[in-house]
């Protein structure tokens, strides 16, 4: 799949963002070399390999979920803030 100008300005749109003109030719041959790699993973016989499939059969290691507040590290964030009450950062309203 190539990509073109068209697919180009439609993926700037959706990702609001701006291709400078002078990138625009680099940018295009990028994406297409992306898009191809992608593509020839379709030519991968996956018939019979199980949908859970992984390379290592030991499960993930998950620590326990355990809340903990720790004050010392808000205090020493908040210390470098110009301007701070009760453990919150005060800033100018912004909002009439």
């Amino acid at each position: 799949m190539q990509v073109d100008d068209t697919l180009l300005k439609k993926l700037e749109k959706l990702s609001y963002l701006e291709v400078d003109e002078s990138k625009r030719e680099e940018i295009k041959e990028q994406l297409s070399e992306i898009v191809s790699f992608v593509d020839n993973l379709s030519e991968l016989n996956t018939d019979g390999v199980d949908d859970k499939f992984a390379m290592d059969d030991r499960a993930t290691f998950t620590r326990d979920d355990i809340p903990s507040c720790d004050t010392h590290i808000n205090d020493e964030i908040l210390k470098n803030s110009p301007n701070s009450a009760d453990h919150f950062f005060v800033v100018p309203k912004i909002i009439e």
